[in-house]
């Protein structure tokens, strides 16, 4: 109990001293070149302080509850008495399967309750009027995380070099950009920053640390990162695929629709 408080404590003055830049930076911008009094100074007092507050709670959560938790989940999944049970013989990539699920299914969920994620899910049903539907957006930008976290846990896995993964996931978008809806591309492409944020980021290293920590013959330095990347990478893909779904639909709408106007003035004739 005393270890934890000191924990705490330590995470809230490492707060502290982070914040205090950025309300300087501001406070002085306020007041020396805008020469402006801040507004609602009792408002934003203690909206820093409540930032402070969640920034150190969460900190010390990822510290003492999801980083050991990803690392035990990813150590109880590779571990070869589970994934290996009644075989004999050295194990083989497909015999991780329940790795990949299990990084699938963590990427998809952490990725639908991402704060960012749905601040820009929202906005972009707002200034496109409904075009783009906040669920949608979500569904797809989860969908490609959850692929990413597949492959990336598969890279950790075989050993394969990251940018291989890199290279081939870049010029697949490129050839997307080419062709995708061009209302779509930038919303695509800041779809794949967002899901990089406060709850995706820690559960996905402490996953990638801990599977490259427990996978014979893995670094943790050399195999341990990358997820991230490879998180950031196959939303784009999947937003700007939903786009071109969406488009095909609608244009096999159009010609349906206008197959039967032309058959039915046919038959009027």
């Amino acid at each position: 109990m005393v270890t934890a408080l000191i924990a705490l404590a330590t995470v809230f003055a490492t707060i502290i001293i982070d914040v205090l830049p950025i309300a300087a930076v501001l406070i002085i911008f306020q007041l020396v070149v805008l020469r402006q009094p801040i507004p609602h100074l009792k408002n934003v007092i203690i909206g820093m302080v409540y930032v402070m507050i969640g920034l150190g709670l969460f900190l010390f959560g990822l510290e003492w509850a999801l980083f050991p938790l990803g690392e035990i989940m990813a150590q109880q999944l590779t571990d070869p008495a589970f994934i290996g049970a009644g075989r004999t013989g050295p194990l083989d990539w497909t015999d991780y399967y329940w790795t990949y699920l299990f990084a699938a299914a963590i990427g998809f969920s952490t990725t639908i309750a991402e704060p960012s994620l749905i601040a820009v899910s929202m906005k972009a049903r707002e200034v496109s009027g409904g075009a783009v539907g906040a669920w949608g957006l979500r569904i797809a930008v989860a969908i490609g995380v959850g692929l990413s976290l597949a492959v990336g846990a598969f890279r950790i896995v075989t050993g394969t070099p990251l940018y291989l993964y890199m290279i081939a996931g870049y010029l697949v978008v490129v050839v997307q950009t080419i062709y995708a809806p061009r209302m779509i591309i930038p919303l695509a492409y800041d779809s794949g920053g967002v899901t990089t944020s406060t709850v995706t980021v820690p559960l996905v290293a402490a996953l990638g640390l801990g599977l490259a920590s427990t996978v014979p013959g893995r670094s943790a330095v050399l195999d341990g990162f990358g997820l991230i990347a490879l998180a950031s990478l196959f939303p784009m893909i999947t937003v700007m695929g939903y786009a071109q779904i969406g488009q095909w639909r609608s244009s096999r709408t159009a010609r349906r629709a206008a197959a039967a106007v032309m058959q039915t003035e046919g038959k009027n004739r």
